[in-house]
């Protein structure tokens, strides 16, 4: 008897286990192989505008090649758009037409930072600062007391566009935003954590060596003012027309003594980028239907301007492709499909008051499906129908994926947003799917690897679907 009954419990119940229990013998060297080179882009990229440059380069070795509009394209051609340096969509044309829709993989290149101020530079307490205005959903004191780097472009009046780049190199010196110490933290102490931080306290602190005489004003600032100019031949009204990112100065790095896991700056959401982008490369031959990966930016506050997934960028792209065999876009976009890929929250035990354990997403389980997000009633979100969520469980089991569904914490709990809605804005099928994190959007985030390389197995999956 017992024997039938562990026989039923196999056929009808649920059986989610550990990814270690139920992955391929001889997968681990190729997942340590991928990750490694997961690390590597995510040093390489530590902004969109990097992460951009990056996968530009990497595609180009794969020879891709920048797409002109009215340029002829052929099944197994390997194209390319750069959209201004912040986002970019790559396509590896299929054998079907494209009236017979595409597989997309769309994901955000943009993860929570500080930018500068476009008068950020001054002088207090004969020390210098930049004054930064944070960038996506951070919590502000987890960016204090840590060093930083700094990096982006300046725009000159002449037209000319110069790279800034500081605390990258080992020997480069780096920033960091000061805090109270303890001994005199008691009024501070008593602040919700929200307030115990100010917005306006995330000052970079720059420099404290002044020039010229003692008598003078502004020694300091005007010292490294002049260090600036030196290397970078800009001067203070520059910074009007700069876009200056500071983030973390640490690289990526194994966690755990096992080595089992990912920590870094911007899991969120480069580990689903960087997964869609790889899985691309690695396509051996043209698609039955034509491959394409997005890479957004401005995600992290809804994925506004000409960068973000609700700008008209991706729709010219699509409809210069479907042009040039004759089909209308919107006929592609009704029989195509799309994995909104981004991260979801992995169930941590030092909190578990906010997950709701039957449904939350743990690390080694797989990539997680999540049939919808937003907050509480399911605002701003993309909830898939049961057909789309039957789709990719038949997709991801038929290519050997290990993969998990889960929510984004309990219901009244909070919630967050992705690119879905805006995919299925445009009358395209569309699911998210993405790696758990830890400690999402802070500073160091952790993920694990095997996560990371189901992931890329599923983006794979996704493009090689007939």
């Amino acid at each position: 008897m017992s024997d039938t009954i562990k026989e039923l419990k196999k056929e009808l119940l649920s059986g989610n286990k550990n990814g270690y229990d139920r992955m391929p013998q001889g997968q681990s060297a190729a997942m340590e192989a991928y990750c490694a080179d997961y690390k590597a882009f995510l040093d390489a990229g530590k902004t969109e505008r990097l992460c951009v440059a990056e996968v530009v380069r990497l595609a180009e070795q794969r020879g891709y090649r920048p797409y002109v509009r009215g340029m002829a394209v052929q099944a197994g051609d390997k194209i390319y758009v750069c959209n201004r340096g912040k986002a970019v969509m790559l396509a590896r044309i299929g054998k079907a037409p494209l009236s017979e829709g595409v597989q997309i993989a769309a994901a955000h290149i943009d993860s929570p930072r500080l930018d500068l101020k476009p008068n950020p530079l001054y002088e207090d307490g004969e020390l210098a600062y930049l004054k930064t205005h944070y960038y996506g959903g951070i919590r502000k004191y987890q960016w204090v007391t840590i060093p930083m780097e700094l990096h982006g472009v300046v725009a000159l009046k002449n037209g000319d566009t110069v790279s800034v780049s500081i605390g990258a190199d080992p020997d480069d010196p780096k920033l960091v935003i000061t805090d109270l110490l303890p001994h005199l933290g008691a009024e501070q102490n008593k602040k919700p954590l929200a307030e115990a931080v100010p917005a306006e306290t995330l000052n970079l602190l720059l420099g404290s060596r002044p020039i010229g005489d003692e008598e003078d004003t502004s020694r300091v600032k005007l010292a490294v003012m002049q260090m600036l100019h030196e290397k970078y031949g800009i001067v203070e009204d520059d910074f009007t027309s700069a876009e200056l990112e500071a983030v973390p100065a640490v690289r990526s790095c194994d966690i755990g003594i096992d080595r089992s896991m990912i920590g870094a700056y911007g899991h969120d959401d480069r580990v689903c980028s960087y997964a869609a982008f790889r899985a691309l490369m690695d396509l051996e031959e043209a698609p039955v239907k034509t491959a394409v990966c997005v890479l957004a930016d401005k995600e992290e506050i809804g994925s506004e301007g000409v960068t973000g997934m609700q700008s008209a960028a991706f729709d010219t792209f699509m409809e210069d492709l479907c042009q040039s065999q004759g089909v209308p876009v919107r006929a592609c976009f009704e029989r195509s499909f799309c994995l909104s890929a981004d991260v979801t929250a992995a169930f941590d035990p030092n909190f578990p008051d906010v997950f709701e354990r039957r449904n939350a997403a743990y690390l080694n389980r797989g990539i997680g499906l999540c049939k919808y997000t937003g907050a509480r009633g399911k605002s701003g979100a993309s909830d898939a129908d049961a057909e789309t969520v039957a789709y990719v469980r038949r997709l991801f089991d038929g290519a050997g994926v290990i993969w998990q569904i889960a929510e984004l914490g309990k219901v009244d709990a909070g919630g967050g947003g992705t690119v879905a809605m805006y995919m299925a804005d445009r009358n395209i099928t569309t699911l998210d799917a993405g790696v758990p994190v830890l400690s999402m959007h802070a500073p160091f985030e952790v993920v694990s690897k095997l996560d990371c390389y189901e992931t890329y197995k599923a983006m794979k999956a996704v493009y090689q679907a007939q």
